[in-house]
């Protein structure tokens, strides 16, 4: 039976963990705000030396060399800023994972000493109905753990292939502009 400090214990635990996770979700949202500050203000500086480069353009043929030699940097710093984007994501993700695991770890342990604790006070002959019950959680445990694996993987696939098609774009954005100069 649970007592009352336990609950309360385990209501600020809940807490804690509820403001916890906020402050990341924050710490999140403050990096991503910072990164679209910082990537404005080197657009804008671009923009402006662009802008008087492309003003001083004298035939067509120094304008396409200005547009290829614009175009490289361009996928370049896009491919770096999506990496940013992931990395942030990720990170705030894997905060949010590792929480989550600590906390169902927590509560796994805490119901399988009720568990226990009730097994030991059973009644009589209900040692099978304790034993399908103890099998049932470890069951269930053990598809979590798989889940968990699962999700894992899937993740690093993903990130995988988002690094292949960023350095993809990349490699085409130097391709084309190799292409451009030579023609």
């Amino acid at each position: 039976m649970l007592t009352t400090e336990q609950v309360l214990a385990s209501q600020k635990a809940t807490l804690d963990t509820l403001f916890g996770l906020t402050g990341k979700a924050f710490e999140g949202v403050e990096k991503l705000v910072e990164l679209n500050v910082t990537a404005s203000k080197a657009a804008l500086a671009e923009v402006a030396g662009s802008t008087q480069a492309l003003l001083a353009v004298k035939d067509p043929q120094e304008l396409l060399a200005l547009q290829t030699a614009m175009f490289q940097p361009l996928a370049e710093k896009t491919a770096a800023y999506s990496r940013h984007v992931y990395d942030i994501a990720t990170g705030t993700s894997a905060e949010f994972s590792r929480t989550f695991e600590e906390q169902a770890a927590e509560a796994q342990r805490k119901f399988l000493a009720v568990v226990d604790s009730a097994s030991r006070n059973a009644p009589a002959g209900s040692e099978t109905a304790v034993a399908v019950l103890k099998s049932a959680i470890a069951a269930g445990t053990n598809a979590m753990e798989s889940v968990q694996k699962a999700v894992k993987q899937a993740s690093e696939v993903a990130e995988a292939n988002f690094n292949a098609v960023a350095n993809q774009a990349v490699n085409a954005a130097k391709g084309g502009s190799a292409k451009k100069r030579t023609s």
